[in-house]
């Protein structure tokens, strides 16, 4: 698009949990140049194109804030089994199955092989539609680490997946090897899951001298850090060293969560929930038996979580929405479920909720402050909906209602069908039919 405004639009500019009703958002070339009432709409140039909504939800673009884009909705423990070239097939997919879910920008947790960076640069050149993407490569993980899934008699082929390194030379080794192969963001694992027998959560896998060297080395070389951190342990440990993005802390103690507090300027955390919740709700289709997963703790991370997150929230740290979704029972599509859990299970609301997925999301992605929010100035991201979101969270599940997504002033439609396209400012222009009946088609 080169000027557009949009009229007749309920607004939520993300800023807070403010409404605006009737709004106008006039968008030039890949910027917003105005977000408000319609009533006070300055001055227009002839060759505006003006597009009524008639009454549609407009919102900034989300942020996944903890992406698997290379995961191939496979197995949790099979992750590491699809081949390279299905594996980049289906990074093309699932990236343009994010930005039709409404989701413009994307920090990578981890991936397998390269894929992550050319990703990124196919999506940056527009050769492929996806979200802005903070790519990342393999997991860093010591032995014994979740990183290191394989008993020692069985040694398949993992350098898709997991870097396994020892010690803070080996280490730096590692997050420089990550910045030459064009990496924005490591992904490293100070602890494991419940399922596993020689890395649950609270014992380190690294020692602080080797999680020091990965963050040392990777600010060093303009690279961001994630983790992967359940337990208190685990998040203080992260927190010490400048950790910027702590995937999980389900578990927190009154020390972490007071150094959780006090650089909360500099970190947000992402409980990634959907992992949990959608064991606890399919585990058969894993083949794990229920008595299994309780037995496991599961029942009760997810109870941990949701006391965490209330404590987070209380002492002003970011919580970011999005996680683990790429697996079999997590598929890439149904991101906006975390919306759900945020309102159902941690108590928020709609409107909070969907200020995590954007302007908080968006101030974690990008810290220079183009994103997240509908401002003048700020980078044309926003998604047009039918229906409410702040009346109905699990709409943005369905996505036969979202209309249009705008990325850059780029605006798509069709990117679940083949083949999608780039829509034109007379088609947005054009009636739109009416919506389905049933909200939650997509659930």
């Amino acid at each position: 698009m080169s000027s557009v405004l949009f009229t007749g639009a309920r607004l939520f500019r993300g800023i807070d949990d403010e409404v605006i009703d009737p709004a106008a958002v006039w968008v030039d070339g890949e910027l917003i140049r105005w977000a408000g009432p319609e009533r006070d709409l300055p001055a227009m140039p002839d060759d505006v194109t003006r597009v009524p909504l008639g009454g549609a939800f407009v919102m900034p673009g989300m942020t996944e804030s903890h992406a698997h884009l290379s995961y191939s909705n496979s197995g949790p423990f099979e992750l590491d089994r699809t081949p390279v070239e299905l594996s980049m097939i289906n990074a093309v997919d699932n990236a343009r199955r994010m930005l039709a879910s409404g989701f413009t920008s994307a920090v990578s947790f981890g991936g397998v092989h390269r894929i992550d960076v050319h990703l990124r640069d196919a999506i940056d050149a527009g050769r492929i539609p996806g979200p802005r993407l903070l790519a990342s490569g393999r997991d860093v993980g010591g032995t014994a680490s979740n990183a290191d899934l394989h008993p020692d008699h069985f040694r398949p082929q993992l350098e898709g997946l997991g870097m396994v390194v020892d010690g803070p030379w080996a280490v730096r080794q590692a997050v420089r090897t990550l910045r030459k192969s064009g990496g924005d963001v490591i992904k490293i694992f100070l602890d494991g899951e419940n399922f596993s027998a020689h890395a649950p959560p609270g014992e380190l896998t690294y020692r602080d001298e080797e999680v020091d060297a990965a963050v040392d080395e990777a600010h060093r070389r303009n690279m961001r850090v994630c983790c992967h951190a359940r337990s208190a342990a685990a998040v203080k440990q992260a927190v010490r060293f400048g950790v910027d993005f702590i995937g999980h802390a389900n578990y927190l103690d009154d020390e972490a969560l007071d150094l959780l507090k006090r650089h909360r300027d500099r970190l947000v955390v992402g409980p990634a929930i959907a992992w949990e919740m959608q064991l606890l709700a399919r585990h058969d289709e894993l083949g794990i038996p229920a008595r299994v997963v309780s037995e496991k703790g599961y029942h009760e991370e997810v109870a941990a979580t949701v006391r965490s997150v209330r404590r987070l929230r209380e002492a002003g740290v970011r919580v970011l929405i999005g996680g683990d979704y790429g697996l079999n029972i997590t598929p890439h599509g149904t991101y906006a479920k975390d919306l759900e859990y945020f309102v159902d299970l941690f108590g928020m609301s709609p409107a909070d909720a969907l200020l995590c997925a954007t302007r908080d999301g968006g101030a974690a992605m990008d810290p220079s402050g183009m994103l997240g929010t509908l401002e003048a100035g700020k980078l044309a991201d926003l998604v047009i909906v039918h229906g409410d979101p702040l009346a109905d969270i699990r709409i943005l599940q369905d996505h036969a209602r979202i209309k249009t997504v705008i990325k850059g002033g780029q605006a798509y439609r069709g990117l679940l069908s083949r083949p999608w396209r780039v829509a034109d400012p007379i088609e947005l222009a054009a009636q739109d039919e009416k919506p389905p009946a049933d909200l939650h088609a997509a659930r």
